[in-house]
């Protein structure tokens, strides 16, 4: 494995996971792998996850289906004040320091479904989804929704997973509170095949860590994500994740760390353009709106107090988008 600064887009130093198989009989191993992939590098394979390749294919398929789209259609979608829709090249610049664009990626919001009228549709990010005509997209809408509802179970399987890694009980994150009634949000990218240049500020997608529980990613098979393990380096060491075919890349997210008190790592990623378009679909797993994030009983003690105040999930989050993604009133002009 290289140990220097990967700054040159063809220089390749791959990094090695574990893998969970979620069919396993015997969740102690699964439970054991999980912990060490937490406390290494916060990314982890997982397989036989449940949702057919067969599925799979058809959810890419449809992505597809919707970026070959003129712009002027895809503009119809637009993301919205809530988070749902379209967004064009450059919406999201997730590394201003580095950054001279944002993010040479098109991707389309997907939340949970909160129908007009209901209460609860007051939230950020929750509400009704915005879709593509279905005479544009047939059965678009249908199979996404399906995905969404899937890859939510597949979350709550490995949710249950971490909480035994951390001693707590198994359903632990299954409270109402916390993915009882999540913001799970479903994205869909497209990387039209930019190639990088780290050096001139060009990227995929900047670096950054996600912010929320965890996230699941399907890949194509085209190389493109890097993680970097240990992010206070001098140089930081980036390293590509290879895609598995039929396995989700699952990675910690801020609040993670946050509740773990650290022991669990938030590990800062990017995407490297290398000429090939790219497709990917990631799903983001939050707590819900009001939930209180505070540092979890088994992860503090006198020689370890907690590391970070109590804080209210909605409003982090919704400062977290405001800080990463362009004002909406730019698309008025």
């Amino acid at each position: 494995m290289e140990n220097h600064e990967q700054s040159k887009i063809g220089a390749k130093a791959h990094t090695v996971l574990h893998c969970i198989d979620l069919s396993s009989p015997d969740i102690h191993p699964s439970v054991s792998l999980l912990k060490q992939a937490c406390l290494d590098c916060g990314f982890f394979y997982v397989i036989n996850h449940g949702i057919s390749q067969e599925f799979m294919d058809e959810v890419f398929t449809q992505s597809k289906r919707f970026f070959n789209l003129p712009l002027n259609e895809k503009i119809k979608v637009l993301r919205n004040e809530k988070h749902r829709g379209y967004t064009p090249l450059h919406d999201e610049l997730l590394d201003p320091d580095t950054q001279v664009h944002g993010d040479y990626k098109e991707g389309y919001y997907i939340g949970v479904e909160v129908p007009e009228g209901d209460p609860e549709s007051e939230k950020p990010f929750y509400g009704p989804n915005v879709w593509p005509a279905p005479d544009i997209l047939p059965g678009w809408r249908e199979t996404m929704e399906r995905f969404h509802q899937e890859a939510l179970e597949v979350a709550k399987v490995v949710a249950r997973i971490i909480a035994l890694a951390l001693d707590l009980n198994a359903d632990f994150f299954d409270k109402p509170e916390i993915l009882g009634e999540p913001i799970a949000t479903l994205r869909l990218l497209h990387y039209e095949g930019q190639t990088s240049d780290p050096s001139k500020g060009i990227y995929g997608a900047g670096a950054h860590s996600d912010f929320g529980l965890i996230t699941l990613l399907a890949t194509d098979e085209v190389l493109g994500l890097q993680i970097c393990k240990d992010k206070d380096a001098k140089p930081q060491i980036w390293e590509y994740v290879p895609p598995l075919k039929g396995a989700f890349i699952v990675n910690l997210g801020d609040m993670l760390e946050r509740w773990s008190n650290c022991i669990f790592k938030s590990t800062l990623h990017r995407v490297l353009g290398n000429g090939r378009e790219r497709y990917s679909i990631a799903y983001f797993v939050e707590p819900s709106h009001d939930c209180v994030v505070e540092c979890l009983p088994t992860c503090k003690s006198e020689k370890n107090p907690p590391k970070f105040p109590p804080v209210k999930y909605g409003s982090y989050l919704s400062q977290r988008y405001k800080d990463t993604h362009a004002d909406l009133s730019i698309y008025k002009k």
